[in-house]
């Protein structure tokens, strides 16, 4: 559902995702799609564009035309690669027009972790223990796609370029200066292993049953092979903008591993850049 949840806390950088505030304009398309359903917004990304739910069974994403970073036609394609081996949405049409494209899913079951403010624990856990079994389920060898480090390098330098500077970083980061932050970067740790990679494991994006359970996983716009320390380093630090200090650890501990800092600060670091 986004790369940062609505509920960060205070001092986060500005155009965070989260539930649609205020009246919101249904594009023609998704009414179309809709075909008589009732049309509910419920979620808005960093960039802008929006999901739907139409009525019980289906939900819609709809990005303006013209929006950089978000490409629905390459999230259908990965949705359909992982579809035989993982619990993720099923497509089940995708478009375009003058004002924008969308790419239509079935609802899985469950709610989304973010909602689990009243159990952070089970929900942090949870996290874990789903992209662990992500993990383990999508074949690394038959992965047609990448989500290489050199590539978020190079877009980390365009966005630079294009202002894209400290002042929009999370507060760990401004500290740093844009030379700076690009020669840590240069210099990646070598991957402890490759998996198929969520690409962007953050709290909103794993599905709960009413146990506790994990159900399911959405957003898979990024899924490409790398090392699992670019999931797990922002899947931790998700659980700290939704829930606050003290949960980061219980996602390593449900995946199956000890905190390695070094890749933790490599990986927060690109993802907050990129």
């Amino acid at each position: 559902m986004s790369n940062r949840a609505a509920d960060v806390s205070p001092g986060g950088p500005p155009g965070l995702a989260g539930p649609p505030g205020g009246d919101v304009r249904v594009p023609r398309a998704v009414v179309d799609l809709a075909g008589g359903e009732q049309v509910v917004p419920v979620w808005r990304n960093e960039l802008g564009g929006l999901t739907f739910r139409l009525g019980a069974g289906r939900f819609v994403k709809w990005v303006a035309r013209g929006t950089q970073g978000l490409d629905l036609a390459a999230e259908a394609e990965r949705l359909r690669w992982a579809a035989p081996f993982a619990a993720v949405p099923r497509v089940l049409e995708s478009g375009r027009d003058d004002d924008g494209t969308w790419l239509v899913t079935a609802a899985l079951p469950g709610e989304s972790a973010v909602r689990w403010t009243h159990d952070p624990r089970t929900a942090a856990r949870a996290l874990g223990e789903g992209l662990a079994r992500l993990h383990a389920a999508l074949p690394v060898a038959h992965c047609p796609f990448r989500w290489a480090v050199e590539d978020r390098v190079s877009r980390a330098g365009q966005r630079l370029a294009a202002g894209h500077g400290p002042e929009a970083w999370f507060p760990e980061h401004r500290h740093l200066s844009p030379e700076d932050a690009l020669a840590l970067l240069a210099q990646p740790p070598a991957p402890v292993r490759t998996v198929v990679c969520h690409g962007d494991p953050c709290v909103p994006n794993t599905l709960l049953a009413a146990d506790g359970s994990v159900v399911g996983v959405v957003d898979l716009g990024s899924l490409g092979v790398a090392d699992p320390w670019a999931d797990l380093a922002v899947a931790a630090w998700s659980t700290e903008w939704n829930f606050g200090p003290g949960y980061a650890r219980e996602v390593y501990a449900a995946y199956g591993t000890a905190p390695d800092e070094e890749r933790i600060a490599y990986y927060r670091l690109l993802w907050d850049l990129t």
